[in-house]
C-alpha cells in the first residue's frame, strides 16, 4: 500500500505531498491542472523512463519518492534475491540530474530500472487509458481463476511439484553428460587402474628396493671391507682390540685412586666395548651380505616399474601412486553409479509428472467450473456501465506439456460489440473499455486474491449519470478490500471518496511562472467540489444540495 508520494522539481510541479490512506482516494482538478502529471512521477518509481525536459528548473535535480507499507506482500525473496534490506516500511526513489542521468534506490540501496520495475508491478498497478498490463496477462487470467475457485494451495503444490520436477530434469540431462563423458573416458581409467593394480604396489617398499639395490650392488667390495675391519680390529697380530684391552688393564689400578682418571678410564672402557661391538656387527653384515645377480636383477626390474610409474603420473613416491590410483577406482566406481543414479531419477520424474498431470487436471477442472459463472458476472457489471452488448468467454487450450501454471493455455476472449468476433481483450477492447473491464474483473476477485494498490485515470471518461454512480459502488465495493486511487472528471464518482484530493494550479510568489498544487479537502470543500462538477463555478445552490446528497 502507497503511504506517501513525494514529488520535487518534476513538469510543472515544484514540490508537492500526497499522503495516501487504506480505501478509496480520489483526485479531481480542472483539465490541466496537474493530475496526470502527479501520475507520471509516480510512473518514474516505478521504472518509467526519465526525461531532462520534464525537469521544473533544469538547474536543479528532480527528485520523486514513494513510502510504501509491504507487511501484507510477500517480498522477502524477493529483496534476498536482489542483495536489498527489506523492511516492511519501503521507500525507493529516483533521482534524475540535469545532465539526464537517472539513479534509482530502493531503501537509500542503489538499483537498477528492471528491479524497480518488478518491484513497482508487484506494488502498484497504473490503469491508464491503453493500459493493459494485467487483465490482458495470460498468468494474472489464470491466477483470477485460481482465486474464484479457491485453490490458490493447489496451486502452490502443483508449481512445487512443477520445480521439483524442473530440478530433477536438468539433473538427470546432467547424468546424461556424464554418463556419455564416463564412456569416454572409461576404458582409459580401466586400464590405468588395472595398470597399478597389477603391479600390486606396497606403501614403504621403495625405500626398502633402493636400500636392498644399494647392498647388492656393492656386495663384493661391502663383504671385503668388513672382512678386513673385522680381522684388523680382533685378529690382526696387532689387533685394535688386543691393543686396548692392554692399555685398560694397566689403567684400571690407577684409576682407583684419582677421581679424573676414573672418569677417563670408564670412558675409554665405554669405548673399547662399543669397538668389540662394532667389530662384531661388522662381521655380521658381512656375512650377511650376498653376491646375487639375480636377485639384484628381480630388484632393478621392480624399482624400475615403480619410477615408469611414477614418471607417467609425475609424482615421486610410491605413497602418491596409492592416492592415484584410489582416486581412479573411486571414478570408476562413481561411473558404475552413473546407470543407477539415472534409473532412480527417472522413476522419480515419471512419479512427479503422473502427481502433475493428477494436480493438473484438478486446477482444470476448478478453473473451467467457475469460468462460466465469472463471464456472466463480468457481462452484467459491464451492461450496467453502458457496455450493454459486451461478453467474455474464457478460452481453454489444453497444452502438450505441463506447464508452471498447469496444463492450461487460457485466454480471455472480450468483444465489446453486439455480434462482434471475441478476440483477445488486447485486440478487442478500447483504451476506455479495457479500464471499465480492468475494474469489473478486478472487483469480482477483490475478496479472493491480493491485489497491488489499483490506480485508475479517467475510468469514468464518457459515462455520466447512473453508469458513473454505479461505477463509483463497483470502486468502493473494490477499495473495501484493495487500496484505490482514482483520477476522476465524475461527480458521482468523487462522492464515494474516503479521501478526496484537489488538484489545481497556482502561480508562484514571484509570479515567475505557474506550478501546481494538490491539498486534501475537507467536508465542506468536497462538497463544493463535487457541486462545480455537476454545474459551473460558482456552484448553484441546487448544485450544491445534490453534491450533499451524493457525498450522503
Amino acid at each position: 500500500m502507497i503511504q506517501r508520494l513525494h514529488i520535487r522539481n518534476y513538469a510543472i510541479i515544484e514540490e508537492l505531498q500526497l499522503d495516501f490512506a487504506k480505501g478509496l482516494s480520489i483526485i479531481t482538478g480542472e483539465t490541466g491542472a496537474g493530475k496526470s502529471i502527479v501520475l507520471g512521477g509516480l510512473s518514474l518509481i516505478l521504472g518509467g523512463r526519465a526525461d531532462t525536459k520534464t525537469l521544473f528548473d533544469p538547474e536543479q535535480k528532480c527528485v520523486i519518492e514513494g513510502r510504501f507499507d509491504i507487511s501484507s506482500y510477500d517480498l522477502k525473496a524477493f529483496f534476498r534475491e536482489q542483495d536489498l534490506d527489506y523492511d516492511e516500511e519501503l521507500i525507493i526513489r529516483r533521482e534524475i540530474t540535469p545532465s539526464g542521468k537517472s539513479r534509482a534506490f530502493v531503501n537509500d540501496t542503489p538499483t537498477n530500472l528492471k528491479v524497480l520495475q518488478q518491484l513497482g508491478g508487484t506494488l502498484i498497478d497504473l490503469h491508464q487509458q491503453f493500459d493493459t498490463l494485467y487483465i490482458n496477462n495470460a498468468a494474472f487470467q489464470l491466477e483470477l481463476l485460481d482465486a474464484l475457485a479457491g485453490q490458490r494451495e493447489a496451486v502452490s503444490a502443483y508449481r512445487a511439484t512443477y520445480a521439483e520436477l524442473q530440478a530433477n530434469r536438468r539433473k538427470l540431462q546432467e547424468l546424461h553428460e556424464q554418463q556419455a563423458q564416463a564412456r569416454r573416458e572409461q576404458e582409459f581409467l580401466e586400464f590405468q587402474v588395472n595398470e597399478l593394480e597389477e603391479v600390486n604396489l606396497v606403501a614403504d617398499e621403495q625405500e626398502d628396493l633402493e636400500g636392498e639395490r644399494h647392498r647388492l650392488s656393492n656386495a663384493e667390495e661391502i663383504k671385503q671391507l668388513t672382512s678386513g675391519a673385522f680381522h684388523l680390529l680382533t685378529e690382526d697380530e696387532n689387533a685394535v682390540a688386543d691393543q686396548l684391552l692392554s692399555i685398560a688393564q694397566k689403567l684400571t689400578p690407577l684409576a682407583a685412586g684419582d677421581a679424573s682418571l676414573q672418569a677417563l678410564q670408564e670412558r675409554f672402557e665405554s669405548l673399547r666395548l662399543e669397538l668389540d661391538e662394532i667389530a662384531s656387527d661388522l662381521e655380521a653384515f658381512g656375512d650377511n651380505t650376498e653376491v646375487n645377480p639375480e636377485r639384484l636383477e628381480e630388484v632393478e626390474e621392480r624399482l624400475n616399474q615403480i619410477y615408469r610409474l611414477q614418471t607417467k603420473h609425475s609424482v615421486a613416491t610410491v605413497g602418491e601412486l596409492l592416492e592415484i590410483q584410489a582416486e581412479l577406482s573411486g571414478r570408476l566406481d562413481h561411473f558404475a553409479d552413473l546407470d543407477g543414479a539415472i534409473e532412480r531419477l527417472t522413476a522419480a520424474n515419471e512419479q512427479l509428472m503422473a502427481q502433475l498431470l493428477k494436480a493438473g487436471n484438478a486446477l482444470r477442472k476448478g478453473r473451467q467450473k467457475v469460468a462460466p459463472e465469472f463471464g456472466r458476472k463480468v457481462q452484467e457489471r459491464l451492461a450496467d456501465l453502458s457496455m450493454e452488448n459486451a461478453r467474455l468467454v474464457v478460452d481453454f487450450q489444453a497444452l502438450e506439456q505441463p506447464g508452471l501454471h498447469g496444463l492450461d493455455d487460457v485466454q480471455f476472449l472480450f468483444s465489446a460489440n453486439k455480434g462482434g468476433r471475441l478476440q483477445s481483450i488486447k485486440s478487442a477492447a478500447s483504451g476506455g473499455e479495457m479500464s471499465r473491464l480492468a475494474l469489473v474483473t478486478k472487483s469480482l476477485v477483490a475478496s479472493a486474491m491480493q491485489l497491488p494498490t489499483l490506480i485508475f485515470d479517467e475510468i469514468d471518461s464518457g459515462v455520466s449519470g447512473d453508469v458513473a454512480n454505479k461505477m463509483g459502488y463497483i470502486l468502493t465495493e473494490l477499495s473495501q478490500h484493495h487500496q484505490v486511487v482514482v483520477i476522476t472528471h465524475s461527480p458521482q464518482v468523487a462522492s464515494r471518496a474516503d479521501r478526496h484530493y484537489f488538484v489545481y494550479k497556482q502561480d508562484r510568489e514571484d509570479a515567475a511562472r505557474t506550478i501546481t498544487k494538490v491539498r486534501e479537502l475537507n467536508q465542506e470543500e468536497r462538497i463544493r467540489s463535487i457541486a462545480v462538477m455537476l454545474s459551473q463555478n460558482p456552484p448553484s445552490e441546487s448544485a450544491l444540495e445534490n453534491a450533499r446528497e451524493l457525498v450522503g
